[in-house]
């Protein structure tokens, strides 16, 4: 009997996948167990029609054998089974599947047919030779008189002899390396890691994965006790097992999986003890087709916000864990997101390790980014207090997303954003805001401040609150980012109160305002003089109405963003820095007071104009710059 030799492509293929492609060794069990899937879905299909193949589905299994005497691991099948030209075929040249041409000839043929083929590249059987150093493959296939063994050691080559079997099917028959080098090869021979690796990988593979179970029972020794009751042990027993679940959850209709039964899921698989706010729940039909069931978490888990978070669905194709988490099924935007999502249409690039980024996957993701939406959007309309709960754990995540990629994704989030507001004293999204402005009103008027307390106090409000126009309070530091990259919403341009013009003012009120200023122009350059460069400009404010003074800003950098730069790792307030602008009340007490020592004491006046600049300061939030020095100027006004 001659050794056969690998194809010189298909022996570099081998050595490369058993040394490169697959990250982790513990998949070789997936890949040979979605093999005898494929073989029992072919003559499942074949079963439709020749009643000759006398199993009905419900007789199809997979059965998993350890044999820790010998060393091996078995895989056995049902299925259609090979014969010697198929095994030289599919097994003789890596990466040539018969997979593949299956699918495609049922397709043409039965399109409709209830068949799934998962390995469709013909590479996932040689990852068995990560963990064996040799692999015997025993088949028959249906309607051959004789049966076939195939067995290499690896890159060497391969031999094909016919052999006696009863039944078609097959056997794939692995002698696990020796343990070496911190592997452990044996653990694929425990009963407990056999299970395991089915139950995250293949639980929902469609027909019944059988392996012995160990448990521990007890037995009578016929010994007595001192007090004469019979002595006990414990002893291990194995039974044969349906380890897998056969059905996933979200293949489910709504009437065979309550909301109930998903939220126990969620909180078994996600290791979350709170309910989700939201159950998600998607069958997609077209160019694509999916499944997908998420589930919006409540709160955040405890390392969300570390480096060592990983976002990312599980990704299954035709009941398969393909991976753990892919991140590219949801924007950043959405991470907070958990699930899974199934499809038959995704193509596989080598290994089920290595998903192309292809149109399927981007479709997928396009498609699940809108249903997420839609999702928040229906719980906030319909449960406002379970959307505040979750937007006060991720809201922050969501104004990332706006700012994030230059805004590339504000047109999908700036419906689910919301800011505090000043009359009704709770966070509103702006299409509410919108919708109660009146005729009159032009713009959408927000503050920043470092809490809804302090914006309460600020003085620049008062001309907005008089007129009965509501404000949004903007009291974390990304919420100006997000207000400059969304521009607008809704044709509504926003207005900063503290920096921009209202536009609240008749033109009459204008001229006033103007000749105000003209007659005040030399105080006010007397004011800034005294100041010297810590402000860039002083004027008569036309905006307060009560208070005496505030502090405005020109130019890109405003006061919160002087704040936030400034409160980050490395000292940048020399280079972000706001240009600051002196606003004066003219009807107040306190410009009255600071024009008569103008007139009559000019060093009186010089103390009263950095008194006043200190007070704006502190009305904004700033430290000053020498508290010392302030005091005592004020106590010498006593």
């Amino acid at each position: 009997m001659a050794k056969k030799q690998f194809k010189a492509e298909s022996k570099r293929l081998l050595n490369l996948m058993i040394n490169s492609i697959y990250t982790h060794k513990e998949i070789f069990l997936r890949e040979i167990i979605s093999n005898a899937s494929d073989a029992i879905d072919k003559l499942c299909y074949i079963s439709l029609t020749d009643d000759k193949v006398g199993l009905s589905r419900s007789d199809f299994r997979i059965l998993i054998k350890a044999d820790k005497e010998n060393g091996t691991l078995t895989v056995s099948d049902n299925g259609i089974g090979m014969t010697a030209e198929e095994l030289e075929s599919n097994l003789g040249i890596i990466a040539r599947s018969g997979s593949s041409d299956f699918k495609k000839e049922t397709d043409e043929k039965a399109p409709d047919a209830d068949i799934d083929i998962i390995g469709q590249f013909g590479v996932g059987f040689y990852s068995a030779f990560m963990v064996s150093d040799k692999v015997t493959v025993i088949t028959k296939a249906y309607g051959a008189a004789a049966g076939y063994k195939w067995e290499s050691s690896g890159a060497d080559g391969y031999t094909i002899t016919e052999y006696e079997k009863d039944f078609v099917g097959t056997d794939v028959i692995m002698h696990l390396k020796p343990d070496a080098d911190g592997e452990t090869y044996g653990d694929y021979l425990e009963s407990f890691r056999i299970k395991q690796l089915v139950k995250k990988y293949s639980d929902y593979i469609r027909h019944p994965i059988i392996t012995d179970v160990e448990k521990s029972e007890t037995r009578e020794t016929g010994e007595k006790d001192e007090k004469g009751n019979p002595k006990t042990e414990f002893y291990t027993v194995s039974e044969e097992q349906t380890v897998n679940s056969m059905i996933p959850l979200w293949h489910r209709s709504k009437t065979e999986a309550t909301d109930e039964e998903c939220i126990s899921f969620y909180k078994e698989q996600f290791r979350d003890f709170e309910d989700p706010v939201c159950v998600i729940r998607v069958n997609a039909e077209g160019a694509v087709s999916y499944k997908a069931m998420l589930f919006i978490p409540e709160k955040a888990p405890y390392d969300y916000f570390t480096r060592e978070y990983e976002a990312g669905l599980r990704l299954y194709c035709g009941g398969v864990m393909i991976m753990e988490k892919c991140a590219d099924l949801i924007p950043d935007c959405f991470r907070f997101v958990r699930g899974v999502t199934d499809s038959p249409d995704l193509s596989l690039n080598i290994s089920r390790e290595m998903l192309q980024h292809d149109r399927q996957l981007k479709v997928i993701a396009n498609s699940l980014e809108k249903k997420i939406k839609s999702e928040l959007l229906k719980l906030m309309e319909n449960e406002p207090d379970k959307y505040e709960s979750f937007y006060k754990n991720f809201g922050i995540q969501l104004k990332y997303g706006v700012v994030s990629e230059f805004g590339a994704k504000k047109e999908l989030l700036k419906d689910l954003i919301m800011f505090n507001s000043s009359k009704e004293n709770e966070l509103i999204p702006l299409s509410e805001y919108v919708k109660k402005m009146p005729e009159e009103q032009k713009f959408i008027y927000y503050v920043c401040a470092e809490s809804v307390r302090h914006a309460e106090k600020l003085p620049q409000t008062e001309q907005v609150r008089e007129r009965g126009y509501e404000i949004l309070y903007l009291t974390e530091d990304v919420d100006e980012f997000v207000i400059q990259t969304l521009n607008n919403y809704e044709s509504k341009a926003f207005c900063n109160i503290s920096v921009d013009d209202l536009g609240l003012e008749t033109e009459d009120e204008k001229k006033e305002s103007e000749e105000k200023e003209k007659e005040a122009a030399g105080l006010l350059d007397f004011v800034k003089e005294s100041l010297g460069d810590e402000v860039s400009v002083v004027r008569l404010s036309r905006k307060l109405k009560n208070r005496p003074v505030y502090l405005a800003t020109e130019g890109g950098v405003t006061l919160e963003m002087e704040k936030y730069f400034k409160s980050l790792p490395g000292d940048r307030s020399d280079e972000i820095k706001a240009t600051r602008v002196l606003e004066i009340n003219g009807d107040h007490s306190a410009f009255r007071s600071l024009k008569a020592a103008y007139e009559n004491d000019k060093e009186k006046a010089a103390k009263l104009s950095k008194i006043l600049l200190s007070q704006a300061q502190l009305i904004a939030g700033l430290s000053l710059d020498d508290p010392s020095e302030y005091t005592e100027i004020v106590c010498s006004l006593f």
